[in-house]
């Protein structure tokens, strides 16, 4: 039958747009709900179906709208009308109306760059010496043996990237090359090579990247076989500290405790053990504390049989891991005073997508492109001829239109002359039928 074709990808869903069932965020959430793979993702493309979002960008759009009314109101009747209030406390109240939304934007675009680490995943760096254990706690992580495992140094020469869901939050950790010296290197161990140094620069890149660094030190012994020391190598100290330069946020785990007695290793020594261990990290980088070192041993994880609840620290590690990502995706909220709002408003905000975040930037820009005019008004202005000497009205109308225009592409609404495309950008994501 001529009549009857295959739908286009997200045809039904335009449908539902065009008709004004479901706003342009709505759907962006629709299809973030789609391809959600951890709880996290589903609560938060569903936090966005709600159609707040919606509602919150088309009232800041009316709001700048009204303002470039007023202002274009200075411009038509200054002369023939008499204003209630004088013209210099008209423009601030407009001015203090629009300072007032950009704080609020701008906190919109703080939390949706958390709100991305949610919806593209949190990567994750693993940072330390050859044969520390990293790609043993990967392993111990993911469940299942994602990287290799060998007692030989310089295994891991390439970046091994694996995808992993821990307690809803979705992670790409990225088990990296060894960081050793060539000092290090003279002193027994095989002479560093090329392919391995290329490894050791692309590690550091990597974590320097990241959003949070999982630096693993081990415990070995020492040199005269009397005991236990914790190896500190000079490059993975020079690599923390540049990641402490760029706050990224830092773990230690200390691997290999298992190194010591079982029949002297209590709780009491374990904390005296950490207590140890945080004095002697703190002497080379006293910004890491005791509440981000932990002690591990992957070997005691891998123990079937052990009677232990948690062997080998690793779900206790993984229970600071997982409070992290809590704080990292955690909604800033603004104490505005006059207007208070909800945790709920705050949270609505980390549904914030990559291309309305582009959006708000714009808008903001704009913002402050009309501030930067009007915050140059004279307080003796006594009329519209005054002000026009130190800014041009026209021209600052028209920044509160090209904001309004920004909101306008965010939902689709509006008199903005490229909507059309951007529907076309967001509606090519839906599979065929949506």
């Amino acid at each position: 039958m001529p009549s009857i074709r295959y739908a286009e990808p997200g045809e039904f869903t335009r449908r539902a747009f065009l008709n004004d069932r479901l706003s342009l965020p709505q759907i962006e959430a629709l299809g973030n709900t789609l391809s959600a793979e951890t709880e996290h993702q589903r609560r938060l493309a569903v936090r966005g179906t709600s159609g707040s979002l919606a509602f919150r960008y088309e009232r800041w759009r009316q709001q700048l709208l009204y303002a470039r009314g007023e202002m274009e109101a200075l411009i038509d009747f200054s002369e023939d009308q008499h204003f209630d209030e004088s013209i210099e406390d008209f423009v601030s109240s407009i001015t203090g109306e629009v300072r007032n939304l950009v704080r609020q934007i701008n906190l919109h675009i703080e939390n949706a760059s958390k709100g991305e680490l949610l919806r593209s995943g949190i990567r994750i760096a693993l940072l330390g010496a050859p044969n520390a254990g990293k790609s043993s706690l990967l392993n111990r992580i993911v469940g299942r043996e994602a990287a290799i495992v060998s007692s030989e140094e310089g295994t891991t020469r390439d970046i091994v990237d694996v995808g992993v869901d821990i307690g809803g939050y979705f992670c790409k950790f990225g088990d990296m090359a060894g960081l050793r010296s060539d000092h290090i290197a003279r002193s027994g161990s095989m002479p560093i090579g090329a392919v391995e140094q290329e490894g050791i620069r692309r590690a550091k890149a990597r974590a320097l990247e990241s959003d949070v660094v999982i630096v693993v030190l081990s415990l070995e012994e020492s040199d005269n076989g009397t005991g236990v020391k914790l190896v500190l190598e000079p490059e993975v100290v020079d690599a923390v500290r540049s990641c402490i330069a760029l706050e990224k946020h830092m773990i230690v785990a200390v691997n290999k405790f298992d190194k010591y007695s079982p029949t002297t290793y209590t709780a009491r020594t374990q904390q005296e053990l950490v207590d140890s261990l945080t004095e002697e990290i703190s002497s080379v980088e006293p910004r890491l504390t005791q509440d981000q070192i932990f002690l591990i041993s992957c070997r005691e994880a891998e123990n079937e049989v052990s009677k232990e609840a948690d062997p080998g620290n690793i779900q206790k590690f993984l229970g600071e891991l997982i409070r992290t990502f809590k704080r990292m995706s955690t909604p800033s909220e603004l104490d505005n005073g006059n207007e208070q709002f909800d945790k709920l408003y705050w949270e609505d905000s980390l549904g914030v997508t990559h291309r309305q975040r582009s959006n708000l930037q714009k808008c903001v820009q704009h913002l402050n492109d009309f501030l930067s005019q009007t915050c140059q008004t004279p307080d003796n202005a006594a009329n519209a001829e005054q002000i026009e000497v130190n800014f041009d009205i026209v021209t600052a109308a028209e920044h509160l239109r090209f904001a309004a225009d920004c909101l306008a592409k965010i939902t689709g609404r509006g008199e903005s002359g490229d909507v059309e495309d951007v529907l076309g950008v967001v509606f090519e994501k839906f599979c065929v039928g949506k």
